[in-house]
């Protein structure tokens, strides 16, 4: 693994890990095959050490996974911009997680549930009152015919950092620099 550079940054509280993972919305899957890297956008989950998430059961993102299973994944959350008397000094208040590990389809359809609840219980919490049943999951069908697959990428590398917001440091319009000297 390639160390952190910036070390002072780096996060090691898996609890924070965790609780950042559960509720940031949106992550990157960085996949590649022999010819280009292709990189995408994605709701998931983070469950049982692992990220989930789901999609549709062919296309390119599935071509590329099924010729190669190593992927990344990476999540970032903006909070602000850090003001500065100093241009050099002006930063981003921030947290990230960046995981390299394999990705696999989900089969078992317990897992395939659990995995789905999970995703609902973040987007949409209490919004159903029942929990996700296993047919669903099993017998859906998206809007143009394909079944949902239902991926797990389990880590080899989980690395963490950020730079906390500082509320006095925090730039906001109408901030001038002659505030804070």
């Amino acid at each position: 693994m390639i160390p952190i550079r910036y070390s002072k940054r780096t996060i090691t509280d898996q609890e924070q890990i965790d609780q950042f993972l559960q509720v940031a919305k949106v992550g990157h899957l960085g996949l590649s095959n022999e010819i280009e890297p292709y990189i995408l956008p994605l709701n998931f989950a983070w469950w049982n050490g692992c990220i989930y998430f789901h999609g549709a059961d062919s296309g390119r993102k599935i071509e590329m996974i099924n010729g190669n299973n190593r992927v990344c994944f990476s999540v970032c959350e903006e909070y602000g911009t850090i003001a500065s008397p100093v241009p050099a000094h002006i930063d981003t208040a921030y947290m990230s997680v960046f995981i390299a590990g394999t990705i696999e389809r989900v089969s078992e359809p317990e897992e395939m549930r659990e995995a789905m609840q999970s995703m609902i219980d973040k987007y949409v919490p209490g919004y159903y009152s029942e929990p996700l049943p296993l047919q669903h999951v099993i017998k859906y069908r998206s809007s143009m015919g394909s079944t949902t697959a239902i991926f797990r990428i389990t880590p080899t590398v989980l690395t963490a950092k950020g730079n906390p917001l500082s509320e006095e440091k925090q730039f906001y319009p109408g901030r001038k620099v002659e505030m804070d000297v």
